[in-house]
């Protein structure tokens, strides 16, 4: 660890943030698996559930994870993982997905790979059958849409999606959230251009490199992503959510995003800056407020306590290379995957240098959260 130390003070010393090592929790793996792996989330029984990173092209979607800690069994099923002409009734692209207290495995699909329409399929995990599909077409969907992250609003009976703008052709300047209503099924597309959901002109760089990405006339961009992490606190009172490539989280009351009355401008006056941040993907929260968001370009998981608002370094490990989904297990911990995303190829000139296995970490959060999110 004593690199990863040095590494994150040097870090912590450039942000402004605490450089005490003792004060870092160090990440345990729960976890080595062939495939790279996405978002995680668990079942009431606390099984393990997740997604196999979409940017591998997996053929297997969704998993559960084994016993044995390095195997795993297709999520639902083998049918639910396989593309068939003539329906949708399969997992095309999945990253998010997320467990509620029902029983039921949410999965938001976000259609690049066969072209289909996105979706959320939620899976009852008691009876073992499919429980419902949400569409989400146009309006509320947009040719450069790409569906990442979700929370799962019962009391107020909605979906709310982060959209980060960077599907096929996208440069992230059409991020937005997504609202799912879940009686009705009916979507909203809102904030659309607004700062909390936009990237800024902030690159994303990984051990002093930044990611770049085709630009379409045989140069290089680097990459913007909007819109990716997004929580709800447990009275489902606001929403936080940010850009991946950022510099400030971001919240809003639903009171005032489910309030159709506002359009796009009254409710983007009513988003408030919540606090600083440095580029991260997943976010996830507990039951007193603290924010937990993971650090894409270091091996680690910050922590933005509720009553300073102030970020720190929280957790680290010396594989957990970018560092993607979070979320809370009734076994106490936050679980944590590595998706290695970085080492890929596309950011490497040509040379792939991820490589299983594939970690699955966790660590104990300040306060207990809600299953799965």
């Amino acid at each position: 660890m004593m690199k990863q130390t040095l590494l994150t003070m040097a870090v912590a010393v450039a942000l402004g943030l605490p450089t005490q090592a003792q004060d870092i929790k160090t990440a345990e793996i729960v976890a080595e698996l062939p495939q790279s792996v996405g978002n995680v989330t668990f079942t009431p029984n606390n099984d393990i559930i997740f997604s196999h990173h979409p940017f591998f092209s997996p053929d297997i979607r969704v998993a559960s994870l084994n016993a044995d800690g390095k195997s795993f069994t297709p999520f639902p099923n083998a049918a639910w993982n396989t593309p068939r002409d003539g329906t949708d009734r399969y997992l095309d692209s999945v990253l998010g997905l997320r467990g509620d207290e029902n029983g039921i495995i949410w999965m938001l699909d976000m259609g690049h790979r066969t072209g289909l329409t996105p979706k959320l399929v939620g899976w009852n995990t008691w009876e073992d059958r499919l429980e419902k599909i949400y569409y989400i077409p146009a309006p509320a969907s947009v040719p450069e849409s790409q569906h990442n992250d979700f929370v799962v609003n019962h009391k107020d009976g909605v979906f709310v999606i982060a959209d980060e703008g960077i599907g096929p052709g996208g440069n992230g300047t059409q991020a937005a959230l997504v609202i799912v209503d879940m009686e009705t099924g009916a979507t909203r597309r809102v904030l659309q251009g607004h700062v909390s959901t936009l990237p800024e002109d902030v690159p994303i760089t990984v051990d002093g490199k930044d990611l770049t990405v085709p630009d379409g006339n045989g140069g290089q961009v680097v990459i913007k992503v909007g819109a990716d992490g997004i929580a709800a606190d447990a009275a489902f009172e606001w929403l936080y959510y940010g850009p991946l490539n950022g510099s400030a989280i971001y919240r809003v009351k639903f009171a005032d995003l489910l309030n159709e009355d506002l359009d796009d401008a009254g409710l983007g006056a009513r988003v408030e800056r919540y606090a600083d941040k440095p580029n991260n993907g997943g976010l996830s929260i507990d039951q007193a407020g603290n924010l937990y968001l993971t650090e894409v370009e270091t091996n680690a998981v910050g922590i933005i306590p509720a009553d300073t608002r102030t970020y720190r370094r929280y957790a680290e490990a010396d594989d957990l290379s970018w560092p993607d989904g979070v979320s809370f297990s009734l076994d106490g911990h936050m679980y944590v995957s590595a998706a290695q995303i970085s080492r890929a190829d596309l950011f490497n000139d040509g040379v792939a240098k991820n490589e299983a296995p594939y970690l699955i970490y966790r660590f104990a959060p300040e306060a207990p959260g809600r299953i799965g999110h």
